[in-house]
């Protein structure tokens, strides 16, 4: 355990410490403000404080910690050796920045609650982030601390033993939409039609009407294949189906359609299943309770993770109805069209709602790449190396590599080339750890 002396224990102190301290570093945190307490302490203690009390490991700590609600903060960006550093301390610190401070700066999105520029989707853009704009987007600079901390500790105490963690891969599979042709009803599927021979898309006419003879097998049903590579994989996939009502946003099977059944059992019986919130249910918890009552009526068992469309977060609205729901993990924590950490970390953590400053139980689990960032690079190759540049940043801190893929990523469609073989690369990854 290490023993943490500081001023005023408040509720962001207990939740920045124990991400760097309990989830990374697997490290037990408690904390004083005696000290008596403090230095009668024989093992790993820190002073997070204006002054050290001693010869201790000390941290001049900034005010974010002990403030309440937003505040017009300044943050300034700095090299610290091959990452970036804000919050910057004074040579009486054993790291020249307050880690913690910025630890919660980026944990609870406090740059999402400032005015901003959304994009079209009402989504918050990476361009606007801190992390993009300082170019430290690609390092998950959380833990990267967190690792150069415990180095100080272990020259301090070269008697503690550290425990270790390890390096892991979470695939998720979005499904928007279980097929591309299959199940859609008589008046969707006689539109598609008239739609193709419109277009003059004859290839996808032919396609359409090969797949309704079952001549030809519908190309985002993909599933048979995913299934093969997780009976090959010792941990488990996540798949998130979405179940909501037809919408100009929401174009997937009737969730009442037989076929469509059948499917969300059969991943069941092999993976994990979790919830892809239709949009227009993302700012209404009756609509989202609607859709997870729907979801839980097909696998008979509760609903315990989700995904935001569009990967679009509403802070704090969106994490609120999750937790009201009992929703206990959410995979929505990332971009669309960068890869890199969004929340500066590559290890799960529990939201902070900042307008009632207390640490919720609802666990966000950020992904660090999803297929469509991918498309930007032209070749395969590039593809691949822009791939192993995201693990190699996660496997240095041993943290969790959590990435997202499509149903229809697995098809045979033109665009999608080599990203089975990107799959299996993430996935091979695991192993080489």
């Amino acid at each position: 355990m290490i023993l943490v002396y500081t001023h005023k224990i408040t509720p962001r102190v207990r939740y920045a410490f124990s991400h760097i301290f309990t989830r990374i570093l697997n490290i037990p945190v408690s904390f004083t403000s005696s000290v008596e307490v403090f230095i009668a302490h024989t093992s790993l203690k820190l002073s997070y404080t204006k002054q050290p009390l001693g010869k201790e490991l000390h941290i001049r700590c900034q005010e974010l910690l002990f403030e309440q609600g937003l505040s017009d903060v300044e943050v300034q960006v700095h090299d610290w050796e091959e990452t970036k550093c804000f919050f910057n301390t004074n040579d009486k610190s054993c790291i020249p920045f307050d880690m913690f401070a910025a630890t919660f700066y980026l944990l609870s999105r406090y740059e999402e609650y400032l005015p901003h520029v959304k994009d079209a989707y009402g989504r918050f853009t990476p361009e606007e982030s801190l992390a993009f704009k300082n170019d430290f987007l690609q390092q998950p600079v959380v833990d990267i601390w967190a690792y150069k901390f415990k180095k100080l500790l272990q020259k301090q105490y070269p008697d503690f033993k550290f425990p270790n963690r390890a390096y892991n891969v979470q695939p998720v599979i979005d499904v928007p939409s279980a097929f591309s042709y299959r199940a859609k009803g008589m008046l969707r599927t006689f539109g598609g039609l008239l739609k193709d021979l419109v277009s003059l898309k004859l290839g996808q006419f032919y396609t359409r009407i090969m797949v309704l003879l079952q001549l030809k097998h519908d190309p985002d049903d993909t599933f048979k294949y995913i299934i093969n590579r997780q009976k090959n994989y010792k941990k488990k996939f996540f798949f998130f189906f979405l179940v909501g009502d037809y919408s100009t946003f929401d174009k997937g099977i009737n969730a009442q359609k037989k076929a469509f059944i059948s499917l969300v059992k059969q991943v069941a019986d092999y993976s994990k299943v979790g919830l892809k919130l239709s949009y227009f249910a993302l700012e209404n918890k009756g609509l989202l309770k609607k859709e997870k009552t729907r979801l839980e009526s097909i696998v008979n068992t509760s609903v315990e993770a989700s995904r935001q469309s569009f990967s679009k977060l509403n802070l704090p609205v969106s994490y609120r109805h999750l937790i009201a729901l009992e929703i206990l993990e959410d995979y929505t924590m990332g971009y669309v069209n960068q890869s890199g950490f969004r929340a500066g970390t590559c290890t799960p953590f529990l939201f902070y709602d900042l307008d009632f400053e207390i640490q919720t139980p609802l666990k966000i689990v950020p992904y660090c790449v999803l297929d469509y960032t991918l498309l930007k690079y032209q070749s395969l190759l590039d593809k691949k190396e822009a791939l192993q540049r995201a693990i190699n940043a996660v496997k240095e801190v041993d943290g969790s590599f959590v990435f997202v893929f499509h149903n229809y990523t697995f098809s045979n469609l033109a665009r999608w080339n080599g990203f089975k073989e990107l799959f299996n690369m993430i996935l091979d990854s695991a192993y080489e750890a």
